[in-house]
């Protein structure tokens, strides 16, 4: 299946997915060490987004998230890629300076965690593999 969205950055990745339904903070809500999610109001605590596909409705949260981004990528454990629904001025910014292929405009509720996508985001398209 194919999904078409928006181009926020360049770059192409395929990996598994992991799906939050709710609005992720990385400013305290993501280890920048270890890539753990540590969020207590996350659907998705406890989990590692290191070489994840990201998907989430949107970034809530300090503009300081874009530079936890930053360093998720500096410490080897930030996400293959991001695919939200909605692209706020934290995330976008932190997927940019970090180098992170990312798409928005996409129906978050057609990924299933643990599929394998794949993230062209050169195109805004988003593949789940059946």
């Amino acid at each position: 299946m194919k999904l078409k969205g928006r181009k926020i950055t360049k770059g192409k990745a395929k990996g598994v997915a992991l799906v939050s339904k709710k609005p992720l903070s990385f400013l305290g809500g993501v280890d920048p060490k270890t890539g753990i999610v540590k969020d207590i109001e996350s659907d998705i605590k406890g989990e590692s987004i290191k070489d994840k596909i990201l998907v989430f409705p949107r970034g809530k949260g300090s503009t300081v998230g874009s530079y936890v981004i930053y360093q998720l990528k500096k410490n080897g454990v930030a996400p293959k890629a991001i695919v939200v629904e909605e692209a706020e001025t934290i995330v976008a910014t932190g997927a940019i300076i970090a180098e992170i292929p990312m798409v928005d405009k996409i129906d978050i509720s057609k990924i299933k965690n643990g599929q394998i996508v794949e993230v062209d985001a050169d195109k805004g398209e988003v593949t789940i593999e059946e």
